[in-house]
Formats: C-alpha cells, sequence, structure tokens
C-alpha cells in the first residue's frame, strides 16, 4: 500500500434554504488532505482547502459534521481521538434501535423500551483512515455551490 495514494470524499451540504438542501461531493487530495488531518468534529475550516485546481470553495467556511472510515464506521463526536471504540448506545446516531419481526409474511419493526447495543464507532478526530467527511456551509462565499459544482447528469467531458 505504499503506491496508494491517499483522499477524502466530501460530501457538502448547502445550508441555505434557497437551495432546497442540496448536497455535493468533492474528492480532496494533495496538500489539501494533509491540512484536514487532525481536525475534529464540529471545527470550522476555510473553504480554499477544499477541491482540487479551479474548483475550490474560495471564501467559503465550513464546518465538519461528520464521516465515516474506509470501512464505512461512522464517526462519533463525543469519542476522542480517531481509534475504533466500541460503546453501548441506545437509538440514536449509528444505530436505529428497532427490532424487525416477520409476521404472517409481512415485516414489522418494533422499538422495544430500554433496547440498547454495543456498536463499534470511530472517533471524533479526522485521520489517515478517514475516507468521507461531511461538511455543512456556515458562511456562504461569492458564487454560490450551483456554479461552482455544475450538475453532471448527461456525459462527462474529458480532456485528452
Amino acid at each position: 500500500m505504499a503506491g496508494e495514494k491517499s483522499s477524502f470524499v466530501t460530501t457538502i451540504n448547502d445550508t441555505d434554504p434557497s437551495n432546497n438542501g442540496k448536497s455535493y461531493k468533492c474528492t480532496i487530495s494533495g496538500t489539501n488532505y494533509n491540512q484536514l488531518l487532525g481536525k475534529t468534529i464540529g471545527d470550522a475550516i476555510d473553504g480554499i482547502f477544499i477541491g482540487e485546481g479551479e474548483i475550490t470553495l474560495a471564501g467559503y467556511t465550513l464546518e465538519i459534521s461528520g464521516g465515516s472510515d474506509k470501512t464505512g464506521t461512522p464517526m462519533r463526536n463525543e469519542l476522542l481521538g480517531g481509534a475504533l471504540k466500541e460503546i453501548l448506545v441506545t437509538a440514536s446516531q449509528g444505530y436505529k434501535g428497532h427490532k424487525i419481526v416477520n409476521k404472517k409474511s409481512k415485516r414489522y419493526r418494533y422499538k422495544p423500551d430500554g433496547l440498547r447495543k454495543r456498536r463499534t464507532f470511530r472517533g471524533a478526530t479526522i485521520t489517515q483512515d478517514t475516507r468521507q467527511i461531511n461538511l455543512k456551509v456556515v458562511k456562504h462565499g461569492n458564487k454560490s455551490l450551483a456554479e461552482i459544482f455544475p450538475s453532471s447528469t448527461g456525459d462527462s467531458a474529458s480532456e485528452d
């Protein structure tokens, strides 16, 4: 894995009500990758570190709201550090807290009182094992996110 390039996939949630809560994806690698290592959930970061080349969020301020590691294990803000930890949780972030029962060829979800389960979570610090970071916009820049990240519904243009 020495030749493997490290990168994050970020999901940027637009908090502007006129955009109906749209989200945009962006990949971070290189020197911008190193700028995010060691940050924790709740930290505000400058948008200049998000994106590659001409697609950067200059003028934006973003807050880290969560993420997951390379196996899909979610980050949890009350756990310190970036290591995996098993905690006993009720219905909350990372655990729905219901039990699915099949009766007469139908599926029912029951939420019994006091149901707790031991689940594995990753700490709130961004480490090299983190693969996805969720960000929300705190302060908007000059250009809208729709202009910075054009929707790619058709064929993508590639330069040779």
